[in-house]
């Protein structure tokens, strides 16, 4: 007898040791309850963290306002993470890359017996008692091999729909239950569908939990590679097989995982709502009715999406498995750990981390900078002939390649406006001949017409350019124009130490400016 009752006492000590019982013994059980039911409904399994903070928070605030006493200390976001160290919220990335939070199967559960305790008493009616003899005579006929009572059980259904299908074309008249049968059957479906939530997140957990089983074994590298790479690509593959809530899901899947069979869910469940018995349920009785598709698809994507996940994480686990590497990553992370425990007690509250400015210098010892030569040396190899080289570039090739031709551009602007006048840069820019319609040409015509005065203009006009080797280039700049002296008329005033650049030689640079570089046209402009 003791021996019983210790294990009794023993499983009843681990059964209110989970998650779910914890949440409904806690203190505080009747808020997080009220909180968590609020914020996660059957039309929104997955709430996004910032949403879910500000809705929590609004929620504390208009209690605290309404008197409540005994509510906890902290913000909506400490809440949040003591349920997720709890596990009654899961934290997680979704398709979007969003962080969100979803309610554990624990949580699920604790919500659902809140409800039933909260709700009406389940009552025996004619529908429960009328759906355990319907499931105990298909469990009959399932585990019954014999072919003779199946025959005769087939027979008889058969009779039987055939005299209701007699009597309805003998009378044209359908038997229908009254309104409280009606209501009757309607409660049991929604006792029915409300465990629907936790079995469907039970399953999904089970799932991730065996990612996380894969994933650990994969990185402990006990095992040759080889025997961990067949071994585990079949669990990734077969990963509902392997546990016994997929199973039970895959079974479900087959049965409610058709399209034309969820339509016609949802069908009959349009036709039940519209029916004059439907007007006397609740409204949330009705809404979750109207729901019942849709959330039965919710929970078969949530498991289906995990089932994704997780194959998805074991294949690249398995692909880029480097055991050295986890080796050195669990080191740095657990002598990292060790370090915050040592500073973690000589800090204060609100203590500010000073950043690492620079990496400590490597303490490295001498290192070799000849090595025994193995083989004796050679001479290096030739160089390879290009076929160019026959033709060596001149210097008017070379000189095309360089810098603005001041001398060319300036007699070019005087050309254009013959006795002085206003000169628009990128029409004469346009009109110059092709050898000064470089874009190292644009930028000497600009030099030149600085020393004019240049005044810009907002409209942004658009020129192009030819290189040497005959490609064109589009350049946009605002566009400028410049007044140019009449000859003689003392256009050096502001520069009386520079000297006509129109007098040296075309192949020296312009003795206006000053010194600089030849511009290398090669580069992009």
């Amino acid at each position: 007898m003791s021996t019983r009752i210790e294990g009794a006492y023993e499983g009843a000590l681990r059964a209110f040791q989970s998650p779910m019982l914890a949440l409904l013994h806690k203190r505080h059980a009747p808020l997080v309850v009220t909180l968590l039911a609020s914020v996660f409904t059957s039309v929104r399994p997955s709430v996004p963290v910032a949403d879910a903070h500000t809705e929590i928070g609004d929620a504390l605030e208009q209690l605290r306002a309404a008197g409540r006493e005994a509510l906890p200390v902290g913000s909506a976001r400490e809440l949040c993470r003591q349920w997720v160290d709890a596990g009654w919220l899961v934290r997680q990335a979704d398709d979007a890359d969003t962080e969100v939070y979803r309610l554990s199967a624990h949580a699920v559960g604790a919500l659902d017996i809140a409800s039933r305790a909260g709700g009406p008493r389940a009552r025996v009616t004619h529908s429960r008692v009328r759906t355990l003899l319907d499931a105990v005579e298909r469990l009959a006929q399932d585990a019954d091999p014999d072919v003779l009572r199946r025959s005769a059980r087939l027979n008889t259904e058969i009779l039987r729909l055939k005299r209701e299908l007699d009597r309805l074309d003998r009378t044209g008249v359908v038997e229908t239950a009254d309104e409280e049968r009606l209501r009757e059957d309607a409660e049991n479906v929604l006792s029915l569908v409300r465990e629907l939530p936790a079995d469907f997140t039970r399953v999904a957990e089970s799932i991730r939990a065996l990612q996380r089983e894969v994933v650990a074994a994969l990185r402990q590298d006990e095992r040759p590679t080889g025997d961990v790479l067949r071994e585990y690509l079949d669990r990734a593959e077969h990963v509902l097989d392997a546990t016994a809530e997929g199973r039970a899901f895959a079974g479900a899947l087959r049965l409610v995982g058709d399209p034309e069979r969820l339509e016609e869910l949802s069908a009959q469940l349009d036709l039940v709502l519209r029916q004059p018995f439907a007007t006397s349920l609740p409204q949330q009785q009705r809404d979750e009715l109207a729901n019942l598709s849709r959330q039965i698809e919710q929970g078969l994507d949530t498991v289906l999406t995990a089932q994704r996940t997780a194959s998805r994480v074991i294949t690249t686990q398995v692909r880029h498995h480097d055991p050295l590497r986890d080796r050195q990553v669990d080191d740095l992370l657990r002598d990292a750990m060790v370090e915050l425990a040592g500073w973690m007690p000589t800090t204060r509250r609100n203590e500010p981390v000073r950043g690492l400015r620079r990496l400590p210098r490597a303490q490295v010892g001498p290192l070799r900078t000849t090595l025994d030569a193995l083989r004796p040396q050679r001479a290096p190899a030739e160089l390879a002939v290009w076929a160019d080289d026959d033709d060596p570039a001149t210097l008017a090739e070379a000189r095309s390649w360089g810098g603005p031709r001041y001398a060319e551009l300036r007699a070019h602007i005087e050309e254009l406006t013959r006795r002085g006048g206003v000169v628009d840069l990128a029409a004469a820019f346009e009109a110059a001949p092709d050898e000064l319609r470089r874009p190292a040409d644009l930028v000497g015509l600009f030099e030149i017409a600085d020393r004019w005065g240049l005044d810009e203009g907002d409209e942004v006009v658009e020129v192009v350019a030819v290189r040497p080797d005959g490609t064109r280039r589009r350049l946009a700049f605002a566009g400028v124009t410049t007044r140019v002296p009449q000859p003689g008329g003392g256009e050096d005033v502001d520069h009386p130490d520079a000297a006509d650049p129109a007098q040296p030689d075309a192949a020296d640079p312009d003795p206006r400016l000053p010194a600089r570089e030849p511009a290398d046209e090669g580069a992009p402009a």
